[in-house]
């Protein structure tokens, strides 16, 4: 990540230094940090730092993009609350109907709490990333390029 970065001399103090080894071990732990939170490449450029939203997206120009709910063990595209709850209820949970402006599921061996809007076209990647989490190993979030 850092290869050019090591070849460059900054003023006096070239790549062989202990100072600047550390520094650039404290940009790379901060460039860590700062990447769990925001998806991208960061690019060092001329001093400055900036964050690239969709690199290789040259690759895909035209598509357009969007994520989409996999269960893993029959490779079924999620396309519809029908087919969650189907899948769902095999794994124990049980619809929750507490709420009339979402699509709730509870498990009762768990605290867990699936909630979900109740139009499945709002449906965004953040809810899909909860049903991952709370269902480990039976789903996957993935990209579907849409020409």
């Amino acid at each position: 990540m850092f290869g050019k970065l090591d070849s460059i001399k900054l003023g006096r103090m070239d790549a062989s230094s202990v100072y600047y080894r550390s520094l650039r071990t404290r940009f790379t732990h901060i460039l860590l940090r700062i990447s769990k939170d925001m998806s991208g490449v960061w690019v060092f450029d001329n001093g400055v730092l900036r964050l690239v939203q969709n690199p290789g997206s040259d690759s895909c120009q035209g598509s357009a993009r969007r994520k989409v709910l996999i269960h893993v063990p029959t490779n079924e595209v999620v396309t519809s609350y029908d087919v969650l709850e189907r899948i769902l209820s095999r794994f124990g949970w049980e619809r929750y109907y507490n709420d009339p402006e979402l699509l709730q599921f509870h498990k009762r061996s768990t605290v867990h709490l699936i909630s979900l809007p109740k139009d499945f076209n709002k449906l965004k990647s953040m809810h899909m990333y909860d049903i991952v989490v709370k269902n480990r190993n039976m789903f996957e979030v993935r990209d579907m390029y849409l020409n």
